[in-house]
């Protein structure tokens, strides 16, 4: 068990953590239910970051495993209700073991995934589970990530698990679903010292690595070709930066070119979905060398596109800006028509229409009505400095 080489993986390393799905598959597959092997493999892990710094074992995985395994046979001996099931487990390897002689080569990440976003689970609980169990995060992490008590974390992955019991690991589970959480974890950005959108992208790395369904790498490339801007969307007070005015020596081309490989190959399947569709306005932008070079028009027929594949009250606003730059304002306001005034970002929108035509005193009215009405401080901030900076140029006309 303390068989110290090094062997390069970090204790709290995303590498560690990737080993958490294979750890958890193998004691569900020796008879443990699903939550008693998750909190097992979470004592593991706390329990290998105590003792492992600077000295990793030579075999991680066996070491989690044989951790694990005498955790879980630890708490059901500890349970006289469950003396039979004890009965059962035990005629499994002893506890010491080293790796698993159980379907070695089995991969449940993609198992795991299905589970953990089961369309049972609220979204939230869906997220915590997710990057429990399949991120190998600790509950402090996640509940430092979204800025709640560590105790109220607790509940809500205590709850979704309740809600899973009696589910086996070889139920059919809803890829769309998965899809979705990841990316609502990539697009809480970062919080606390653990970087949420980093970590969707490791968990969709290891999701494509378990199967080659295009929309799973559509999404994959979507994260990379956004996350490649990060260093240029906000200055170094916090403040965010529009597109438009981003330093585009910022981005990171690698990621760029790595987004754009995975998107081809994905598109190249002919089975198009709405994250390779909104990969490819994100590609569009990434490939314009400067703001006056983006190719509106073909950034248009993808909104065309995701709209046709979604029916999204957003898209059709994303996209009534996508015409005003494509077509002119005149046309942006009329594609704008086909949309509810009652969305967030309408009249944001309009403001922006309504400045591109030389309306300036209507344009700063709507861009302080829409920073009043915004949802987060740095959307507020940014529209009222809008408002400020036509102000400021009406001032200097007069």
């Amino acid at each position: 068990m303390n068989d110290a080489h090094t062997t390069g993986i970090p204790v709290d390393g995303p590498q560690l953590r990737g080993l958490v799905p294979a750890v958890i598959g193998v004691l569900c597959r020796r008879g443990a239910d699903f939550a008693s092997a998750e909190d097992a493999v979470q004592e593991a892990l706390i329990r290998a970051w105590e003792t492992w710094p600077g000295a990793p074992p030579r075999d991680p995985k066996g070491w989690l495993i044989a951790a694990a395994w005498r955790r879980y046979l630890d708490t059901v001996r500890s349970d006289a209700a469950r003396r039979e099931r004890e009965r059962a487990v035990e005629s499994e390897p002893p506890h010491g073991s080293a790796p698993d002689t159980d379907a070695p080569d089995t991969d449940d990440t993609l198992r795991l995934f299905f589970l953990c976003a089961h369309p049972t689970l609220p979204p939230a609980s869906a997220v915590a589970l997710t990057l429990r169990a399949v991120g190998g995060l600790t509950t402090r992490q996640i509940a430092e990530a979204y800025l709640i008590p560590e105790a109220t974390m607790a509940q809500r992955i205590s709850r979704a698990k309740r809600r899973l019991a009696g589910r086996t690991l070889d139920e059919p589970g809803d890829l769309a679903t998965i899809l979705r959480v990841l990316y609502l974890v990539f697009n809480e950005g970062h919080g606390g010292d653990l970087d949420l959108a980093a970590e969707a992208i490791r968990l969709t790395r290891q999701l494509a690595a378990s199967t080659d369904d295009p929309e799973v790498h559509g999404l994959l490339a979507l994260m990379l070709l956004h996350h490649a801007r990060r260093a240029s969307r906000t200055t170094a007070g916090g403040r965010r930066i529009l597109l438009a005015e981003q330093d585009r020596g910022l981005w990171d081309t690698r990621l760029i070119a790595e987004g754009v490989d995975i998107l081809q190959a994905a598109l190249a399947r002919d089975r198009l979905g709405e994250y390779q569709a909104q990969a490819a306005i994100a590609a569009l932008h990434a490939d314009a060398p400067t703001p006056a070079e983006t190719d509106w028009p073909q950034i248009v027929e993808w909104y065309d596109e995701l709209l046709r594949l979604t029916g999204s009250p957003v898209v059709r606003l994303n996209r009534a800006v996508a015409v005003g730059e494509a077509d002119g304002p005149h046309a942006g306001l009329a594609a704008l028509a086909d949309v509810s005034p009652d969305l967030p970002r309408y009249v944001a929108v309009t403001a922006h229409l309504r400045e591109r035509l030389g309306e300036l005193d209507h344009a700063a009215d709507l861009y302080v009505e829409a920073a009043r009405a915004a949802t987060s401080v740095a959307e507020r901030d940014a529209l009222t400095r809008e408002a400020a900076r036509i102000r400021q140029q009406l001032a200097g006309d007069d």
